[in-house]
């Protein structure tokens, strides 16, 4: 048995896992608890942030009344959070109210008044519709609207990730590599927005409210008493700060250089590349700050991404529920074989993957469709569309971050659970027309945390070497040629130009719903 390892903690939107890495990569034990969380309105998606605590408390004491690696092994902590969900906290360090979640659909009804040069600058430049957009989007303008008493008494507005980083060590610190959401936030420089940046002015935060920033791999305290005693984590253990989990699962996928792509098969879908220079793989669309100093992460997201595959389930899967259930697995492994009973292109049936109204890329006003159906179609056609229609998605962002990056993608690397799947994998190397790689786990997100705390500790010297030692590939996936042709014909000729032929008619859609 190793003598070093890592706890990594990965608090997920659909659960929070304890995983024990060893300095190899290996996965050498796992907890895991479902979060559920209140649905106190139509669209709105919160959580009490002490049941996130207690959650992490949990899931790790769960751990250690099951592993057999020793305490005294472990060399320290890194936390890693979905993104994008934020905490009020007064004087105190108490929440205020809920945690508001990333997949919340609440808007800000009243726009903040930004100064005459703003408006005029970003109407010239294009950038007026974006800008609107991240008004009504940002949370702290809703609860700055909606419920002003309890933006008064905030002294402290975080991420989630600030707010589990505050509760290990009672600091008000954060990781640059976790500032994703609606935060004045400097992407280019890894900082706090300077004091002319716009988006002071655009939200109600103000620079005391918000935590110390620090790169990823810095040592932000250690494990008092009560964390100790409530967690199960050894008194004295090094806390290291961590990144967001999509940042985390590039890193441990391996992806470290710009002609490797990490897609992420998650309830959102993503497209990334790391790259050290600062690339705006859509204009005026900042790339975050990746798990490694100094790097970017060139992100497009489909937001409602494999979460499509949990509606078709809800919606066309009560068979595999059933069967699923009487085999004991899960209704989504049985899918595979609808893949399989049809021929690659869903016989002309075609999914564009827009199912969120209000996403700012590639429009406001897109909404999802599907095209292309006659009498032959099933739900097992509809179901490989919606795998298609995402790829196809991805396919194109993948080529906006080339073109703008000037770095073609060799070979693309899936994480998140939809990877898991073959056929999900055979459909991305086809349509990508290059070889799609699986990473060694499943669990990428903890264990590029995990990487970051090796590197932070100095178990690894540097980046490269922890992911030589650390990552690996699975399985590859090679692009069948036959299918590949065909899925480039429908990519160029069908594809690419639903959007702007639909564009019109969602546009319409949006006019007409809110007139009511």
């Amino acid at each position: 048995m190793s003598n070093d390892y890592l706890l990594a903690i990965d608090n997920g939107t659909q659960s929070v896992r304890a995983l024990l890495f060893d300095l190899h990569g290996h996965l050498v034990d796992k907890a895991q608890v479902s979060i559920d969380y209140a649905d106190n309105q139509p669209g709105w998606v919160e959580n009490d942030p002490e049941a996130f605590w207690q959650s992490l408390c949990q899931v790790c004491q769960r751990l250690w009344a099951n592993t057999p690696v020793p305490k005294s092994a472990v060399r320290g902590v890194v936390i890693t959070t979905q993104r994008g969900t934020v905490v009020n906290l007064d004087r105190d360090g108490n929440p205020l109210r809920p945690a508001i979640l990333w997949l919340d659909q609440r808007r800000a009804r009243k726009l903040p008044q930004l100064p005459w040069w703003w408006r005029t600058a970003f109407r010239a430049i294009g950038m007026r519709d974006t800008v609107e957009h991240f008004l009504h989007e940002a949370e702290a303008n809703w609860i700055a609207q909606e419920q002003p008493e309890i933006w008064d008494r905030t002294h402290k507005y975080l991420l989630l990730s600030g707010y589990l980083n505050y509760r290990f060590t009672g600091r008000y610190v954060d990781s640059t590599g976790s500032q994703v959401g609606y935060v004045p936030f400097d992407y280019k420089h890894g900082r706090w927005a300077a004091g002319h940046d716009w988006k002071w002015q655009a939200l109600p935060i103000r620079p005391d409210m918000l935590p110390e920033l620090v790169a990823p791999g810095t040592v932000i305290g250690e494990v008092g008493r009560e964390v100790s005693e409530a967690t199960g984590i050894p008194m004295g253990l090094p806390v290291i700060a961590g990144a967001a989990d999509k940042a985390c699962e590039v890193l441990g996928a391996g992806c470290l250089s710009p002609e490797v792509a990490c897609l992420s098969f998650g309830t959102a879908a993503t497209i990334n590349t790391t790259t050290r220079r600062y690339v705006e793989a859509t204009p005026f669309v900042p790339p975050y700050q990746a798990a490694v100093p100094g790097h970017y992460n060139t992100e497009v997201q489909i937001t409602r991404g494999f979460w499509m595959v949990s509606w078709f389930k809800e919606q066309f899967g009560l068979h595999e529920q059933q069967e699923a259930a009487a085999l004991g697995v899960s209704p989504e492994s049985l899918f595979d074989a609808l893949v399989e009973a049809v021929p690659p292109g869903a016989q002309g049936l075609m999914l564009q993957p827009f199912w969120n109204p209000g996403i700012k890329v590639p429009g406001p006003e897109a909404r999802g469709a599907v095209i292309g159906f006659s009498d032959v179609h099933t739900r097992a056609h509809l179901y490989r569309a919606i795998l298609e229609g995402l790829v196809y998605a991805l396919r194109e962002a993948g080529e906006r971050i080339e073109r703008r990056s000037g770095t073609a993608i060799e070979t693309v690397r899936v994480s998140g659970g939809g990877s898991q799947s073959d056929a999900a994998m055979q459909i991305t190397a086809d349509i990508f027309g290059r070889p799609s790689e699986r990473p060694h786990l499943y669990e990428t997100s903890g264990l590029g945390a995990a990487i970051i705390g090796s590197v932070g500790l100095g178990l690894h010297g540097d980046y490269r070497a922890a992911l030589a030692d650390m990552t690996r590939v699975g399985r590859r996936f090679e692009p069948q040629p036959e299918h590949a042709a065909r899925y480039r014909r429908l990519y160029r000729e069908v594809y690419c130009g639903m959007y702007e032929r639909l564009r019109p008619l969602y546009q319409s859609l949006r006019e007409i719903d809110a007139a009511g």
